[in-house]
């Protein structure tokens, strides 16, 4: 698939944010919080969020109807992300405005949690966009709906343990759970990896034309002379020694770097610095992971015009724990 730069920011800003709201939203269960700092964790994560919704419409023909994806909740994960990401406003704006006017703690805590549910539900629908499309073997992946939630709430972890240094509050236990959160993520990245590097397609140039029963087809030449839609969306292709370098910084940057900066952080003296490096590192590295996340899909569609079936590189990056 190419890669649309739109969509890969779209997908780690609004993930960030979503994840942020989640761990905000635990955070208030857990304890009581200066308005101040519950305030800016949230006017971060809406930007985020509002960020990245934004830059998902600049992929689209005709942003100016995008509202319409909305209709179709029924039987579209794109029109239910949209829906969920939507109403997930209203509970975190809700949440805001209790806060600022010192409302009981009740209504605070249950204004947070709605906001942490919808926040995960608009992660895992997004997953699914690409999780339940059956025509691209990569994202077709039960590992890719853990992954997108693993990876917002490490993003989410990450904004957290830095705003809190950033408000000298104490983090408790955070940083550990961080490093838990991280080390999951990138286990959870690696099988993904192997996974697709083992996988073979049982589609063929053959079973896509109708004519395997007649031998192995070949491709003459091409149907068109020039690119078309098909070509320019689906015919990207990466190669795989770019890919498996590409892989190395994703994990170095996405994971090891941040896992040992968020176990760092756990010391007061280095709270602040550490925080700030991880939230930076992981925010390279995530862009790297969701560019190969689409780079390396395949469509079946090129088998018509005689790509070859999927075929990741097998080079899977160790990561530290």
């Amino acid at each position: 698939m190419t890669p649309a730069f739109s969509i890969i920011f779209f997908t780690t800003a609004s993930g960030a944010g979503y994840g942020l709201l989640f761990v905000l939203s635990l955070l208030v269960f857990d304890r009581a919080l200066p308005a101040a700092f519950v305030l800016t964790a949230l006017a971060v994560a809406l930007t985020l969020v509002s960020i990245g919704l934004v830059s998902s419409t600049f992929h689209l023909g005709h942003p100016e109807r995008a509202w319409r994806a909305l209709t179709q909740w029924r039987s579209s994960w794109l029109s239910r992300e949209g829906v969920a990401a939507l109403a997930c406003y209203g509970p975190a704006l809700a949440l805001g405005a209790a806060v600022a006017v010192g409302a009981p703690r009740e209504t605070v805590i249950a204004l947070a949690l709605a906001t942490g549910v919808l926040a995960a539900a608009t992660v895992y629908c997004t997953s699914m966009i690409y999780a339940s499309l059956k025509t691209i073997a990569a994202w077709h992946d039960r590992r890719v709906p853990a992954l997108y939630l693993l990876l917002g709430a490490m993003s989410g972890l990450l904004l957290a343990r830095f705003l809190l240094a950033a408000f000298a509050l104490p983090a408790h236990g955070l940083p550990w759970v961080t490093v838990a959160i991280v080390l999951s993520a990138a286990q959870v990245k690696r099988a993904y990896w192997r996974a697709q590097a083992e996988h073979r397609s049982a589609s063929s140039l053959g079973t896509a034309t109708g004519l395997d029963r007649l031998g192995r087809p070949r491709v003459l030449q091409p149907a068109h002379t020039e690119r078309n839609f098909l070509l320019k969306e689906f015919g990207f292709e990466v190669g795989r020694r770019h890919a498996s370098r590409l892989r190395r910084l994703a994990i170095a940057f996405a994971f090891g770097v941040p896992l040992a900066l968020a176990a760092l952080s756990a010391l007061p003296a280095f709270a602040l610095p550490a925080a700030t490096a991880a939230v930076v590192s992981a925010a390279f590295g995530l862009v790297l992971e969701r560019w190969l996340f689409f780079a390396e899909a395949r469509h079946t569609v090129m088998l018509y015009y005689g790509g070859a079936a999927p075929a990741p590189s097998r080079s899977v990056p160790t990561t530290g724990g």
